[in-house]
């Protein structure tokens, strides 16, 4: 069985699993994950969310920043290309 294959045999309730052991760092018997067995079972949870799993619910999702406008914002509708004097607050 190649690793595509094991992908597309990984059930919702086996994701979970692997989930939940990856998060403890040890088996749901508790025996302790080898660094070994972590890494490989962190990969066929990135690779099962990219098959199964919309962007933004996958493992380690961060969505983008918000464009606040700010006083720096360069695109800002009041500010212009022109230069202004600075206001010197007391």
């Amino acid at each position: 069985m190649d690793f595509q294959q094991l992908i597309d045999s990984i059930t919702p309730d086996i994701y979970e699993s692997l989930k939940q052991s990856v998060e403890r760092g040890k088996w749901p018997d508790g025996r302790k994950l080898t660094p070994a067995q972590r890494e490989h079972s962190m990969q066929a949870i990135i690779a099962y969310d990219l098959r199964h799993k919309p962007e933004d619910q996958r493992v380690g999702y961060v969505p983008p920043k918000q464009k606040i406008a700010g006083p720096c914002d360069t695109s800002h509708p009041d500010q212009s290309d022109d230069q202004q004097p600075l206001k010197w607050l007391p």
